[in-house]
């Protein structure tokens, strides 16, 4: 009778010590059970990840007669390589010798006794398990396996247990939030977005703007104050350059975070956005310039200031400098936090030390000038038949105080101001010398022989004084007669080259007021001489330009804005003064182009200067001597130089790039508001081309690059009706003070 076989279960067995699963080689004495496999059947299922089906007992078939039972044979163990019919079946039928069969013992796999000839002459073999030892067994009692894990627990696979299933859905259901949250918000601006104190959360990119336009962009174009140590000064934004970008700004709101915090923590809290502002370095750099010409100070250390014959000490002032980087960072910091503009912004300082103190400026007073000046200092000659006398107020005009890097101050006398205050005094001792001077007619320069004096020198007259200040009255000292050279002899004069118009320049004067103070200058000028190697200084030469000068209130170019001030117009002469350099192909020492071009000076060959802060310096760097004259009409200036002729000079000027749009602002018409056309800004090179006189050939050629800001629109409009008074809104700044030590004598550069 044939026997239905149960299909192969495909079991894998698996061995526990992490074996390759090939069985251990067996003694042939060994019996069944006497030692477990600990390979465990693992149905495919369960790899799979289902339930596993509990066994179900095969009907037992008819016992055979005893008989036809084979002699027990030991097991046999098959092979690694054995076919598939070795593999024990998941629910085995009856053994041969008729027995019931042994529950399945799923923790273990048993040897299997494959010996016999039932076995070799069966068609379908059949391998039987006999049971394990009781102490080896790990089912239940009545032989059944072991209940098998459910897939959710701890033995099922990862993905259905309850530590990852809980952590799943929240991350789907945050991912779903996220999702839909920026959904709602695409194509607004950000929720709780708050720009210089504005607030456009929520709002479309047209509103947003709408609303910058309104609230941010007049508090950013207001005039604003800004504070440098003690001085307080207005500051245009506009003329600056600088301005709200409402698209940019706009444009950089609105763009959604993507970041999951951040649009969590903009349910709680602001969202802050920096407004994007319009900038032009030329412009700003010209308004820094224009606020250090009212901060910028050099030290000034403690000194002696006479009043007639009254001696005083004066206090010394640390120097300051304007940190242009610096305060341009904090306006724009300022700006971009939209602050009110009628708090000041405070702008760094350099702070630079003095080197005298006032102790030791008190100790110069008590020790030399006081007594110096309680009396006057007889001069007597050799055989005391001659008297002359040096008053009190001649000592007081030629004292000079000189402050020492050891921080002493050393008291003097000018020779040159010493005679200048004796006048005649001293003619009584002799005759005074004259130095040879130029004379230009025609076109042509000739000299003018100097002439030796006899008398009294007074550079040996004011050590001899300079001796006896400290000494009660009364004093005196002895004249000492002899020949007094000329400082500037025929022979030196004659030596010096100068022959010949090496160049000169020409502007015309349109305002009488800068007319007034142009015709000032350029007769304070008016016969400088130059020496070959020594560079010459406008403020140096000049020194204080003021009311006692003679210099009046005109206008000036402050801020970008046309305004009132004392010597108003010299920039006019410096600018001429600058060309005749140019075109003499001398050395630019230093210049400084104005801030904003003005078309009445060409375009890059132009300079301007304020007393104390702002100089025009050049170097006569050719073998000869330079000598300048000067001449004024009702409406021109001109400037020439006389000396030896080097080279042919020709000025390139390139083309206007960069073109920059001026501003445009409205001011109260309050009695100093100056209107204003406006005029662009540009960038221009201007090229000095050096030739050979003879030749023509060029021999270099040197580059000016200037950058010109635009010059602001400024239109006058009424006064709004006057408002309560409000406290005071700053402190308005003193004039810079004047640089100490002598005026220059007229002749020395």
């Amino acid at each position: 009778m044939s026997q239905q076989y149960p299909v192969s279960d495909e079991t894998v067995r698996m061995p526990a010590d992490g074996g390759d699963g090939r069985p251990a080689p067996t003694t042939p004495d060994q019996g069944f059970g006497a030692e477990p496999d600990d390979t465990r059947p693992v149905g495919r299922e369960w790899q799979r990840g289902g339930p596993e089906t509990p066994p179900v007992a095969a009907q037992p078939p008819p016992a055979p007669s005893p008989a036809a039972q084979p002699p027990a044979e030991p097991a046999v163990v098959q092979p690694p390589s054995a076919a598939p019919s070795s593999e024990v079946p998941a629910h085995a039928g009856a053994t041969p010798s008729g027995t019931a069969p042994a529950p399945e013992d799923l923790e273990g796999t048993q040897r299997l006794d494959l010996s016999g000839h039932a076995l070799e002459d069966s068609e379908h073999p059949t391998a039987v398990v006999p049971p394990l030892a009781d102490g080896h067994r790990t089912g239940t009692a009545d032989g059944t396996p072991p209940a098998q894990p459910r897939a959710g627990g701890p033995g099922g696979p990862w993905w259905r247990r309850r530590a990852v299933l809980i952590p799943a859905g929240a991350v789907a259901v945050l991912a779903a939030t996220y999702g839909a949250d920026l959904a709602l918000a695409s194509g607004d601006v950000p929720r709780s977005t708050v720009v210089a104190g504005v607030e456009v959360g929520g709002l479309s990119p047209a509103r947003a703007a709408a609303v910058l336009e309104e609230q941010l962009a007049p508090r950013i174009d207001a005039e604003h104050q800004v504070r440098a140590d003690d001085v307080t000064l207005p500051f245009s934004p506009a003329t600056a350059g600088i301005g709200l970008d409402v698209d940019a700004t706009v444009d950089v709101a609105d763009d959604q975070p993507l970041n999951l915090w951040t649009r969590v923590v903009t349910l709680f809290s602001d969202r802050e956005v920096d407004p994007v502002l319009t900038g032009e370095d030329t412009a700003l750099a010209a308004q820094m310039d224009t606020l250090a010409e009212q901060v910028d100070r050099a030290p000034v250390d403690a000194t002696i200031a006479i009043e007639g014959t009254t001696a005083s000490v004066v206090a010394p002032q640390d120097g300051r400098t304007l940190d242009r980087d610096g305060a341009a960072e904090a306006i724009t910091e300022a700006l971009t936090a939209g602050s009110d503009p009628a708090t000041p912004i405070e702008l760094p300082v350099d702070v630079a030390a003095v080197t005298v103190d006032q102790a030791e400026a008190q100790r110069v007073l008590d020790e030399t000038v006081t007594p110096g000046l309680a009396a006057p200092v007889a001069v007597v000659s050799q055989d005391g038949g001659t008297t002359a006398e040096v008053s009190a107020e001649a000592i007081a005009a030629s004292l000079t105080f000189t402050p020492e890097q050891d921080g002493t101050l050393t008291v003097g006398i000018d020779p040159a101001q010493l005679q200048t205050a004796l006048g005649d005094e001293l003619g009584r001792f002799g005759t005074p010398a004259e130095d040879a001077t130029f004379q230009i007619s025609g076109g042509s320069v000739s000299v003018v022989p100097s002439v030796d004096g006899t008398g009294i020198d007074p550079a040996v007259l004011s050590e001899q004084l300079l001796a006896v200040l400290p000494d009660p009255a009364p004093r005196s000292v002895t004249a000492e007669l002899g020949p007094v050279p000329a400082d500037l002899t025929t022979e030196e004069a004659e030596a010096l080259g100068i022959r010949e118009e090496v160049s000169s320049f020409t502007t015309r004067i349109s305002n009488p007021a800068s007319g007034t103070n142009i015709r000032v200058v350029a007769a304070e000028v008016d016969g400088a001489l130059v020496l070959p190697g020594e560079t010459f200084s406008l403020n140096g030469y000049t020194g204080p330009r003021g009311v006692p000068q003679g210099y009046v209130e005109a206008t000036v170019i402050s801020g970008g804005q046309l305004s009132k001030a004392v010597g108003g117009g010299v920039s006019q002469f410096a600018t001429t003064m600058f060309n005749a350099v140019f075109f003499a192909g001398l050395e630019d020492v230093y210049h400084k182009p104005h801030s904003f071009y003005i078309d009445r000076y060409p375009a890059g060959r132009e300079a301007t200067v304020y007393e104390g802060l702002i100089d025009l310096q050049w170097r006569n760097d050719s073998d000869t001597g330079i000598y300048v004259d000067t001449a004024t009409t009702s409406g021109s200036l001109t400037v020439t130089f006389y000396g030896t002729k080097r080279y042919e000079i020709q000025a390139i000027e390139g083309p206007r790039t960069n073109r920059r749009e001026p501003a445009e602002l409205e001011k109260p018409d309050d009695g100093d508001c100056i209107p204003q056309s406006g005029v662009p800004g540009f960038d221009v090179t201007v090229t000095r081309v050096f030739r050979d006189l003879t030749t023509g050939s060029e021999i270099k050629r040197e580059q000016f690059n200037t950058r010109y800001a635009a010059e602001a629109v400024i239109r006058c409009v009424p006064p709004e009706p006057a408002a309560p008074p409000a406290g005071p809104a700053g402190t308005t700044p003193g004039s810079p003070p004047s640089p100490g030590g002598r005026r220059p004598r007229p002749r020395a550069a």
